[in-house]
């Protein structure tokens, strides 16, 4: 009876055993062919890595993007450039300090929050350049080319519209950069730019000189510094720290000028656009 028992849970758990294994090669092939699907529209321009969309002529213009992280220079100049604003938390108050101090910048702009803030920069942009950094501030490296153009799009159109200025930069958020990207920077007739310097608030805590002195010194002809206008407390040693970098640099024989103005200074053939 115990023998006829233990023979029947052996051949219970053969076939549970047998039923598992089916059903882990049957989704195995459910994953391969859907890998392959995702390759196949990959290859086809549908997924955020392509650079084509889809298989017909490509609407790109020119088709000439250049992604830019400094500009070769042969006199000192630096760039610095504000990021995912605007917003009443900081904003104004970068806007004062570099009016303070006659000083031109680059704002890369989030489309969403321009046309809800756009009381915080209209009148106030003289002087300055405004660039695309997406609609929502979301990862546009993870987007089709379909979805990131008409991002770009929407923001283009508001910061249009709450600055008086249309936007030649692109800025994607994080520095992310994929084929879909490049592909809409294109269509938009965008030139992409990065950045050399970043600067770096977690380093100095409640030190917003030792931060000032941290970045004059890293600073080189060329130099495209990224900062933001917005975020959390941290972000206040670089803006506290802001007039201390604009005296360090021109106490080193900077000027400070606009991306596009470095961009039109660029030494070397082919350098400019």
């Amino acid at each position: 009876m115990a023998d006829g028992a233990g023979r029947w849970r052996r051949r219970a758990l053969l076939s549970r055993s047998a039923l598992l294994l089916g059903g882990a090669a049957f989704g195995s092939a459910a994953t391969l062919e859907a890998a392959r699907v995702t390759d196949r529209r990959s290859r086809l321009g549908d997924g955020p890595a392509s650079t084509t969309a889809g298989n017909r002529r490509q609407d790109v213009g020119a088709g000439d993007v250049r992604v830019v992280w400094d500009v070769p220079v042969g006199t000192p100049l630096v760039a610095l450039t504000f990021d995912d604003g605007p917003r009443p938390q900081w904003t104004p108050m970068v806007l004062d300090i570099l009016a303070e101090h006659r000083v031109p910048a680059t704002f890369f702009l989030v489309g969403e929050r321009a046309r809800r803030h756009a009381a915080l920069v209209r009148g106030r942009l003289d002087g300055h350049e405004v660039g695309n950094h997406s609609w929502a501030h979301h990862d546009l490296a993870r987007m089709d080319p379909a979805a990131v153009h008409d991002d770009l799009r929407r923001s283009h159109d508001a910061i249009t519209s709450a600055t008086g200025l249309a936007p030649r930069l692109l800025r994607p958020p994080w520095g992310h950069l994929g084929g879909a990207v490049l592909h809409a920077a294109a269509r938009l007739d965008y030139r992409l730019v990065l950045w050399s310097l970043q600067m770096v608030e977690r380093e100095f805590p409640h030190d917003p000189a030792g931060h000032a002195r941290r970045i004059v010194g890293d600073v080189r002809p060329g130099t495209i510094v990224l900062g933001h206008d917005v975020g959390d407390e941290r972000r206040l040693v670089a803006l506290a720290g802001l007039p201390d970098m604009i005296t360090g640099l021109r106490a080193r024989g900077y000027t400070f000028v606009t991306v596009s103005d470095l961009l039109s200074r660029a030494a070397g053939p082919g350098a400019a656009r």
